[in-house]
């Protein structure tokens, strides 16, 4: 038995962050708001072409979610296109970022950060 890829990951937060997020992700990832099942909570499921990749659950009623603290999870990976493109955006939204070249391969990788402080890092598939 072993695991064959990823499927999606969840971030959970109230409301007005909720909508924040789901915009920030679909801005500076590049990721769309798609079909959701009918839940019970509120959220949203946000497609990388047409796989489900990240979601957005609201936080039940008195659940404490921190921004902002150190966590176990580092970060979430997404294969991009486009490198320059990518660059220039997250320079107009004013989010700070860092380039990385992986020698052996010649991706570019750029990380930064979710408004809630989430690692995120886009790779390339080669240097752009």
């Amino acid at each position: 038995m072993s695991a064959i890829g990823l499927n999606h990951y969840n971030i959970r937060a109230p409301s007005p962050l909720l909508e924040e997020l789901r915009d920030f992700y679909c801005a500076m990832v590049g990721l769309r708001v798609g079909a959701r099942p009918a839940f019970p909570s509120r959220g949203y499921w946000l497609y990388a072409d047409d796989q489900d990749v990240l979601h957005l659950t609201q936080a039940g009623a008195g659940e404490i979610r921190e921004v902002g603290s150190v966590p176990t999870f580092d970060h979430v990976a997404f294969t991009c296109e486009n490198f320059e493109a990518m660059r220039a955006a997250l320079t107009a939204a004013g989010i700070a970022y860092e380039i990385e070249d992986v020698p052996l391969t010649g991706q570019r990788q750029i990380f930064f950060r979710d408004p809630t402080g989430n690692g995120i890092e886009l790779n390339f598939g080669s240097k752009a």
